[in-house]
């Protein structure tokens, strides 16, 4: 049986042809590369001894390598995994900073509030990072896949950065805004925030597990 392997997300699909899409990233079946599997072991093995001393192969690789500081830090950045391991922190204390927004407005409680405010000040201090790693990812290890699924993505990412933005930014004008007659705006900001969170973290998940 022929193996097909996406070459936007490196999802391997099995057939006698590639899928109308993939079921991954949206790719359609133009970015398929028939691969076989059972010559992925041998073909390593062979680079290896291609790259031994006393090989015109180095001489050939060479040039891929980076070769200024900043072209080192990308390439290690994408190599383990910067973006997941940093999108961890907005996706974990975000539900926090929600949740604990929504009992302030229920309970009519100040403390909530503020401590949701101090949760998000560490998401935004984050965010940077966050959404330089994810650009880059997108870019060197994506190919800047204009697909469906990375335009949902990037439009969760999006509203999430600036529901989080105007949430921190409106309480610190307004430490009283969870009592006044737009809190319920407040609260749908929020509930945005979350949701496109979700929808961001989800997707990333989708490609990262190939599911």
């Amino acid at each position: 049986m022929k193996a097909w392997k996406c070459t936007i997300c490196n999802y391997v699909h099995k057939g006698d042809s590639p899928p109308e899409k993939c079921p991954v990233c949206g790719a359609d079946k133009t970015k398929f590369v028939e691969i076989e599997i059972a010559d992925e072991p041998e073909k390593e093995v062979s680079d290896s001894k291609a790259s031994a001393p006393g090989t015109s192969e180095p001489e050939t690789t060479k040039p891929t390598a980076p070769e200024t500081v900043y072209q080192k830090m990308t390439q290690l950045m994408i190599k383990h995994h910067a973006h997941p391991i940093l999108v961890h922190t907005p996706n974990g204390v975000l539900p926090v900073a929600g949740i604990l927004f929504i009992l302030a407005w229920v309970f009519d409680a100040t403390l909530p509030a503020k401590a949701a405010a101090i949760n998000l000040v560490f998401v935004v201090l984050a965010l940077p990072l966050v959404v330089y790693t994810g650009i880059l990812e997108w870019q060197k290890k994506y190919n800047q896949a204009d697909t469906l699924l990375f335009r949902i993505k990037i439009l969760a990412a999006t509203l999430t950065c600036a529901a989080c933005l105007i949430t921190l930014i409106w309480y610190l004008i307004d430490p009283a805004v969870l009592s006044a007659s737009l809190s319920w705006v407040f609260i749908l900001v929020n509930l945005i925030m979350l949701a496109s969170a979700g929808v961001a973290g989800y997707i990333g998940g989708k490609l990262v597990f190939k599911d």
